[in-house]
């Protein structure tokens, strides 16, 4: 077809034209993103610039963001999606790729759950080896049909959804039968793509895509770079073969940062290896514990991603419901988890407690021995048994060089997992994979977490993999050199802007080695009322951040990350991290991370000039 001809040699020259940061960016410029325009924004520009046959590196470099964040997608990912859409003769949006083969049909199967819709599973041959049918009914409480047929023209119709699974699958000119409402195709290597199917079905799009959201991660950049080589070139282009060795490597470096004999498990981001946790732990509880309530007490105004997902997961078991946990602003994490977990031993309830150290955004930290203590109190229910033990959950991205899990660790006598975003320092930014290590106590949780992080193939890609064994070896130095910068910025605002209130770490928190690079800053405010007063530092709050982008742009940029090789990251969490947290339980401040390589002289001049006019 001349049409289709036309798009591959158009795609073909964008591959050879397209900015490198499409591939080696995980974050993006928030200023320049508008996220009710995910993605149509960037492919309206995009679809603009093939009508006039415009594929230069200036034209795509100027295209606007495509999402907020690589792991829910990414300008590659939006051009593989538009490639597949336009030779399927399909809307863009009805395209979604996922680095995941199996999470694609998790997100129907969730939404049907929540619609007590009914689901027909159809496919050729053997079921893809990840598909565990066993577990997907009885741990996440999905229901559906299996059918195994000949070919696609064999499906019948069916009173509900029909997806049909398609291993191995050429995604140009498929031609969709009438009775299927969602074609899989699994990309060996790769992940998967689904094509969403009729008008029908239209609602399912933002479910699919929130999924990818929180559960998992888009097809990375440089799998959907081979995807668009193989359309390209109308062959498979296999991706090179694995080198064992960088994840032997990866492996050992997290032991000796996190000071543990135990195994790590890679992910492909911080959110998926937070979902094979929690997972994991309730089909552990489902087995333990039969019959007893699983509370995830998680701290409202963490990141907005885990206290989602956590909600999302609760919403699909009966036998679950997420509790509010108070930890920062004042509001003492150490009490809060006594007060808690009293409560609950007396109920015989199975208690997972996922927190921050240092909290998010205010970056405090717990007193340690404590927690300890607390986490590790023998208690008895009301009918004397000895009660539950809980499990802590930590998210220590903000701090992984801090030894919580070794023997004699501070939390050796408590059963924990921690886990760390690899898009932080692990990786400086350059992919989005995620680690977790547990220590003695919790180390026969892991079998269970690796389980199903394999169901929903959510694993470190082989790519993602070689990435953190360059970078790993440089960490500690990295959160070293950063936190002087930081230190060195914060002092210099104490004392150029005493009345703005910082939240960092005190030198005495440092000195036991919680050595972040990330501060917030509540600005001073004035006016007559609350209210008045709220609405001026907001926009305060802007203020500073456009004066930094502006006047020094090579470094600072409007964006959520952290831990990044180069430059000084602004944002204000309660429209960024904690977009889905409760209005109430949002913070208003800025927050600010810094790298080991910036010019901090000239932030301290800009931040000066800052406060002349305010």
């Amino acid at each position: 077809m001349m049409e289709d001809a036309k798009t591959l040699k158009y795609i073909e020259a964008v591959l050879k034209n397209m900015p490198m940061d499409w591939l080696n960016l995980t974050t993006h410029r928030l200023d320049i993103f508008n996220e009710k325009l995910a993605k149509t924004e960037f492919l309206d520009y995009f679809d603009q610039l093939y009508q006039e046959n415009n594929p230069s590196l200036s034209a795509l470099s100027a295209l606007p963001t495509a999402f907020d964040y690589i792991r829910l997608g990414h300008p590659v990912s939006c051009v593989l999606e538009w490639t597949i859409a336009k030779l399927n003769q399909l809307n863009p949006a009805n395209v979604i790729s996922f680095s995941s083969k199996t999470i694609a049909i998790l997100a129907i199967l969730r939404k049907n759950l929540l619609t007590q819709k009914q689901t027909q599973i159809a496919y050729t041959g053997e079921l893809p080896s990840f598909f565990d049918a066993e577990i997907l009914r009885q741990i996440y409480g999905y229901q559906f049909e299996l059918k195994q047929v000949e070919s696609m023209e064999a499906v019948g119709e069916f009173e509900g959804s029909t997806l049909f699974i398609a291993q191995q699958a050429e995604i140009s000119n498929i031609q969709i039968s009438s009775n299927i409402d969602f074609f899989i195709s699994i990309q060996p290597d790769l992940g998967s793509i689904v094509l969403v199917n009729g008008v029908d079905n239209k609602g399912y799009i933002s479910e699919i895509q929130h999924v990818r959201r929180r559960e998992t991660v888009a097809m990375t950049p440089a799998n959907c770079l081979t995807a668009l080589r193989s359309l390209v070139r109308q062959r498979t282009v296999k991706n090179k073969a694995t080198d064992t060795s960088n994840k032997t490597a990866v492996l050992a470096a997290i032991s000796a940062i996190t000071g543990t004999d135990t195994t790590a498990i890679l992910g492909s981001s911080g959110l998926s290896i937070q979902y094979a946790i929690t997972m994991g732990l309730i089909h552990d509880a489902l087995e333990k514990h039969k019959g007893k309530a699983i509370k995830i007490i998680i701290p409202p105004n963490c990141y907005g991603g885990t206290n989602d997902q956590a909600r999302r997961v609760a919403a699909c078991i009966d036998n679950v419901e997420v509790v509010d946990l108070p930890v920062d602003g004042g509001r003492d994490m150490v009490q809060s988890i006594d007060t808690i977990l009293d409560k609950y031993a007396d109920e015989e309830v199975v208690p997972y407690i996922i927190a921050e150290i240092p909290t998010n955004p205010r970056v405090e930290v717990p007193d340690l021995i404590k927690l300890a203590a607390v986490l590790s109190k023998e208690r008895k229910a009301k009918n004397g048994k000895i009660a539950i033990d809980p499990v802590f959950i930590l998210d220590q991205t903000f701090c992984p060089n801090v030894h919580f899990l070794g023997v004699d660790a501070i939390l050796s006598t408590v059963r924990t997992i921690a886990y760390v975003s690899g898009s932080k320092f692990p990786s400086g930014g350059l992919c989005t994979a995620g680690y977790c290590v547990a220590n003695k106590k919790a180390e026969g949780l892991m079998e269970k977490v690796a389980t199903h992080l394999q169901l929903c193939d959510n694993e470190a890609t082989d790519f993602q993999v070689e990435i953190l064994a360059k970078q790993l070896p440089s960490m500690l130095q990295r959160i070293n050199d950063a936190y002087k910068n930081t230190r060195e910025f914060v002092d210099f605002i104490k004392d150029t802007l005493p009345t703005a209130k910082i939240n960092f770490v005190s030198e005495a928190l440092a000195a036991e080695g919680f050595t972040p690079s990330v501060f917030s800053l509540d600005l001073p405010t004035k006016g007559n009322t609350e209210e008045e007063k709220e609405t001026y530092k907001r926009a305060l709050n802007y203020q500073l951040i456009n004066l930094m982008i502006e006047k020094i742009p090579a470094e600072s940029k409007f964006c959520v990350s952290y831990g990044q090789l180069k430059g000084c990251y602004w944002t204000i969490p309660a429209t960024s991290t904690q977009g889905t947290t409760k209005e109430g339980d949002k913070d208003y401040i800025v927050r600010v991370s810094l790298s080991p390589d910036m010019d901090v002289e000239r932030h301290k001049e800009v931040f000066f000039d800052f406060t002349l006019n305010i």
